[in-house]
Order: structure tokens, then sequence, then C-alpha cells
């Protein structure tokens, strides 16, 4: 039978029609929002954001907040499940509380947040109006979001994360004082900042930092035994008996070599499982989970360089070269740059200054793809830049040579 054809029970041979692994596979998604018996190691910081929001149980301004922490330390869950929980209690006072979760590393500029924040809330019905997804100008959209908050919510927790990949934080400083500055009225407005950045709050402009009250809350990375509960509490994704004893201990293991990341450690048992279901295996081994954990860090550093300028890649090429193979390299800006013009050379592309080749390892800084420092040679000796990956250099090789101009390198 070939793959065009279908047997005579009319189900098609192309595809897989058991489950043999998984028994609910959602249950290891990022999004998924477990029980509150099942948040690992956050009963404190949970209770310092509800005492932030708690004035909203009962129509008041919450106090704003910043959570920093490293990243899949539970800031985001730990704000959404607070939030909703928040929002439960409310409604027992007859208080109708929103709740509006935005990326900022997608929703980056002022008139996208406040387009977006005001879509999540708007109720056509209460407010008369739409939000059009362009059109407007960003002062239009601000207008359409007083009248949706006023007319649609008593209390609106608006959840930021990301927050330091906004361009422009004028907009903490207008929502802020909406209700100052007699924006909105009849509603109330808590902000929630998230972000990776413990030092975000000194990158604010002076106007924001003198307005824009608020509290600060520090998540910390988990431990070994926190993440293998964590894993512990989302095993009921697959089938009973198909993890192995050392499955769990090793994945948690591994993700807290890396920081502690819970992320990773779930990302790490998802890919494992589904590696063990495209090899028709019966169990997950841990031999399963150490080819997720390589597929896990590619994916992931995937996903930081999605969108990343050619320019760009082959820079960050010639800082791989530079470190031999050791993820903890420190190499100058002068040897990357002169590594890149042979790169640059070799793909036959422009070569740029070796200002604009600083400025593009900046870039990759910000975005956390490498660790870049300014350090002193010695007195009257000036400053140089030094710079090393955040990844293995081997996955950060494989995944720049999927792009089909640099895969032309090796």
């Amino acid at each position: 039978m070939t793959p065009n054809e279908t047997d005579g029970g009319g189900r098609d041979p192309l595809f897989r029609y058991d489950q043999p692994i998984f028994a609910n596979e959602d249950i290891l998604k990022i999004s998924h929002l477990p029980g509150p018996d099942k948040i690992v190691g956050r009963d404190e910081h949970m209770s310092k954001v509800a005492q932030a929001l708690n004035p909203a149980i009962f129509g008041r301004e919450p106090t704003h907040l910043f959570i920093f922490g490293k990243t899949g330390s539970g800031k985001t869950l730990s704000a959404r499940l607070v939030s909703e929980r928040l929002q439960n209690e409310a409604r027992r006072e007859e208080v109708n509380v929103e709740i509006a979760i935005i990326d900022c590393g997608e929703q980056h500029t002022e008139a996208s947040v406040i387009k977006t924040l005001a879509s999540q809330v708007n109720d056509p019905s209460k407010s008369g109006m739409s939000i059009p997804e362009r059109g407007l100008s960003t002062g239009d959209y601000y207008n359409r979001l007083w009248q949706v908050l006023d007319t649609c919510s008593d209390v609106t927790i608006v959840i930021l994360d990301e927050i330091d990949m906004l361009r422009d934080d004028e907009v903490l400083r207008k929502l802020s004082r909406a209700g100052e500055n007699q924006k909105i009225v009849d509603s109330r407005l808590g902000i929630i900042g998230i972000s990776n950045k413990i030092d975000y709050p000194e990158e604010l402009t002076e106007r924001v930092k003198s307005s824009f009250a608020h509290d600060e809350l520090v998540f910390p990375s988990y431990d070994a035994n926190q993440l293998r509960e964590i894993l512990e509490n989302r095993k009921d994704a697959f089938k009973p008996g198909v993890l192995t004893d050392d499955v769990i201990p090793l994945a948690s293991a591994l993700a807290a070599q890396e920081h502690g990341d819970a992320r990773k450690a779930i990302d790490i048992l998802r890919n494992a499982g589904r590696i063990a279901q495209k090899e028709g295996a019966e169990t997950v081994t841990d031999d399963h989970v150490r080819a997720a954990k390589e597929k896990s860090e590619a994916d992931r550093f995937s996903e930081l360089l999605e969108g990343t300028a050619t320019q760009s890649k082959a820079v960050l090429y010639s800082l791989v070269l530079q470190t031999g193979g050791r993820k903890t390299a420190e190499v100058t800006t002068n040897k990357i740059y002169r590594q890149y013009l042979t790169v640059a050379d070799d793909l036959d592309m422009d070569q740029l200054s070796e200002r604009r080749v600083q400025e593009l390892l900046q870039e990759l800084d910000f975005l956390n793809v490498i660790q870049s420092e300014v350090r002193g040679r010695g007195r009257g000796q000036g400053v140089h830049g030094t710079h090393r990956l955040l990844e293995d250099p081997d996955i950060v090789k494989r995944v720049l040579l999927r792009d089909s101009r640099i895969s032309t390198l090796e």
C-alpha cells in the first residue's frame, strides 16, 4: 500500500493513530497553568504579588510591581495565577477585574501595547466601539483604551512580559498616571512588569523614573530538587509506566546545570517523549533525555536568532570560531573583527566597519545570545570589549549552519 492509499477501514496509513507515550501532552506546554497546589517553591513570592494586587478585590488601585528573575524561574506563571485567583475573589465583591497579558517581545511599540491592551479588555456590547488592527494614530488608540477601561472593567491588571523589550517606556508613565490625569474615572489600573534584567529600572527615562511608583520582587532560580518536583507534577502528561525511573531526575539535573530553568526542564521532558515516540520506543529512557537536551537547546537558540540578519550571524559565527569550542572562552572585539573579515570574504559579503561589528555584538548581547563586558587594559591603556557565548559553541554553530548562506562555510 502506498502513502497515497487508504486501507479497507478508510484510515490513511500515512498517519499514526495511537499514542503509546503521551496521555495528555498539553500538560507539558509552557502555557499550561497548573493548579495552586502544584506551584513549587513560590509560596512567599506569590504572597507578595497578592499583597500588591489585593486592593483590586475591592475596586481600588493595586500597587504597580516589577518582577525580576532568570528565564524559567516562574515569574509569569506566578503573576498569571495570582491575577486569576484575585479575579475570582473580586467577583465575590461584585468587582469586575480584567487581566491583560502582553508579550513585549512581540508588542514592543507604544501603539501596539495600547492597541493590544484595549483589544483584550474590550467588550463592544459595553464600550460601543471596536479596536481596529490598524488605521488609528497612537493618540486615537489611547482615547479608545480609556473608554474601554471605564466601560468594561472596574480594575484592569496589565502584565507586561519581557518589559525590557519595550522600545519606548513612555507607555508606563501614561498608564500609571491615567487615573491621576483623569483619563479614566470609573476604573483602576495595575501594572506588573516582568523581566530577566534586574537592572531594567535603571534604564528607564528620567520622566518615567520620577512618576512610576512601584514595588520590586526578585525570583531566584530553581534548584535541582525543585525542578524534579515540577516535573513530577507534570508526569501525568505520560501514560503510566512509560517513564523509566531515571528520566525525571536526569532531566531536572540537566536543567539545574543551566541556571535552574523550569522551562528548559519541561522542554527536555517533552522532547524526550517525542523522540521516544518517533523511534517507536515503548518507554522514555535517559538516552532520550540526553538527546532531548541537545534538541531543546538548539530549538531555543534558533528562536533567539529568528529574524537576525546574515551580517549578525556572520559576526556570531566569527565568535564561535574564535572560542576554540570552549563556552567559557572570552574573545576581544578586535579578534572577532579580524575573523569576521575572513568570514565575510568567504561569503562574498560587504565587509562592515569595526564600529558596526561592535554594534552588532551589542545587539547580540541585548538578545541574550552572548555576554559582553567592557574592561580596562590598565592605567592609561584604554578599554576593550570581551565577548563570550551563553550557549555551547557546537549548538550555536549547528543552528547558524541552518542558514543557507552561512552553511556554505562548512
